[in-house]
């Protein structure tokens, strides 16, 4: 079997492949659009490619013409030759990749599926925007604030109506500013609107939102995250790909555990970790507040709330994996 390594990039990609005995049997460069068309030409092989945006659309192509594909992560990619001697070039790099190959299955990231993908750019989108709006209206607080003016805190929907009404001479510069706000608002609007739509839609997602906390934007982005719940044996095995659990630093006798790994992805560790705190404040009594309030009662409310975001990890993943929904007696007297 050929295996062919592919050094992706934005215009074009390099290509060497190798037959089984690890001999050249072709290099070239092709635009990158055109990959697919290239390997459609290729006999059955294996092929090999890095992490990187392209990376998920050319494995998708190649998988469906028959290709046995190996997303490398880009963290292996070093100890697999690719920059050695601190010399790095497209050509060396494709080479390293398929030499590798023919001698070693390489490993692959989980690839998701193009729902998954789906949903994870609409809630990025949406992240985006939102965090695009924050750095407005933290520039046009900047500048009242120069002219001795303190808007109170409040709903960020109407910051921009708020300083019309509360600045009668307002410099004409931030005019615009407070337009591209109240657009900016408009299509974060629109954005969740299409998260509630994915939510009520998707098989698993209404059941997950039964549990305390739990919205439609932490429930689509973890199914969007995990997309395939068979691939972890465990909750634990969850927790700790989405870096909530413990890490450990030892050395021969000096053992000793650290605060959370926080590996894996920002963002859905970011959501649980809201939902912690949003189930503590807003759902009144309940065994798994309980709970929670007990560990906060020996750890603090930080230490708590990272608790909770791991049980809700947890408890998200059994009812996924059970087909169930929320039952709070279980939740309550099990530490997942």
């Amino acid at each position: 079997m050929e295996h062919v390594a592919i050094d992706l990039g934005g215009r074009e990609s390099q290509i060497c492949v190798r037959n089984a005995e690890g001999e050249i049997i072709d290099e070239r460069r092709v635009a990158t659009r055109m990959l697919g068309k290239y390997l459609g030409k290729r006999p059955p092989s294996v092929v090999v490619v890095e992490t990187c945006a392209e990376a998920f659309g050319v494995a998708d192509e190649a998988g469906a013409m028959g290709h046995q594909v190996r997303v490398v992560p880009a963290t292996l990619a070093p100890a697999l030759g690719v920059g050695a001697r601190r010399t790095k070039t497209d050509q060396r790099d494709a080479r390293a990749l398929s030499e590798v190959s023919t001698r070693v299955d390489l490993p692959s990231v989980h690839i998701p599926s193009r729902e998954s993908r789906e949903i994870k750019s609409l809630c990025t989108t949406r992240d985006g925007a939102v965090k695009a709006r924050t750095q407005l209206v933290n520039l046009v607080r900047g500048t009242l604030r120069s002219r001795r003016v303190a808007l109170r805190r409040g709903n960020t929907d109407r910051f921009a109506q708020k300083v019309r009404e509360a600045v009668a001479d307002l410099p004409s510069y931030l005019q615009p500013v407070l337009t591209a706000i109240e657009q900016l608002t408009e299509h974060i609007r629109l954005l969740e609107e299409q998260v509630v739509t994915v939510a009520e839609s998707h098989p698993v997602c209404p059941r997950l939102m039964t549990i305390p906390g739990v919205g439609p934007m932490t429930a689509v982005r973890f199914v969007a995250t995990v997309d395939d719940i068979s691939r972890f044996e465990s909750a634990h095995k969850l927790q700790a790909f989405l870096g909530l659990t413990p890490g450990e630093h030892s050395s021969s006798d000096s053992k000793r555990r650290t605060s959370i790994t926080k590996a894996g992805p920002t963002a859905m560790r970011w959501m649980l970790l809201q939902a912690a705190w949003s189930a503590q404040r807003c759902r009144g009594t309940h065994p798994m507040l309980a709970w929670a309030h007990e560990v906060e009662l020996r750890r603090g409310k930080r230490v708590a709330a990272v608790a909770m975001a791991r049980k809700l990890a947890g408890i998200m993943y059994a009812l996924w994996r059970d087909g169930t929904i929320y039952d709070p007696r279980h939740a309550a007297r099990v530490t997942i």
